[in-house]
């Protein structure tokens, strides 16, 4: 254990040492002690899923594998991916965006103009 800490006073005394004057002087006032420039790396960030379980890139690619590569251009697949990202964030506007499609398709369908 000793050594494993003598490792990292080493460690730190070498990045310290490298570091310019101005940082250096930034870190004593703050404590050098207090310092730790060999910290754990952090958890990956919360993948966000929505309802279904599904992160943005799975929502995109399930949709997008669902139509043909003629059927959609570079526009459509942003337009696709900006629409999942906001569900997936469960952003206001996406999700008027959302509720007004399915209203329209409705009201397409009960007059007659889709089946």
């Amino acid at each position: 254990m000793d050594e494993h800490v003598n490792k990292n006073d080493e460690r730190k005394r070498a990045i310290f040492d490298a570091m310019s004057a101005r940082n250096q002087k930034s870190i004593l006032k703050r404590g050098y002690d207090k310092w730790d420039p060999i910290q754990e790396p952090k958890d990956p960030i919360d993948i966000r899923k929505e309802k279904s379980k599904r992160t943005t890139q799975m929502l995109v690619r399930e949709f997008l594998q669902s139509r043909s590569s003629e059927e959609y251009s570079s526009a459509y697949g942003r337009g696709v991916l900006e629409i999942s990202l906001g569900i997936v964030n469960d952003e206001d506007r996406i999700r008027g965006m959302y509720e007004f499609s399915c209203w329209y398709r409705a009201l397409l369908i009960r007059e007659g103009y889709e089946e």
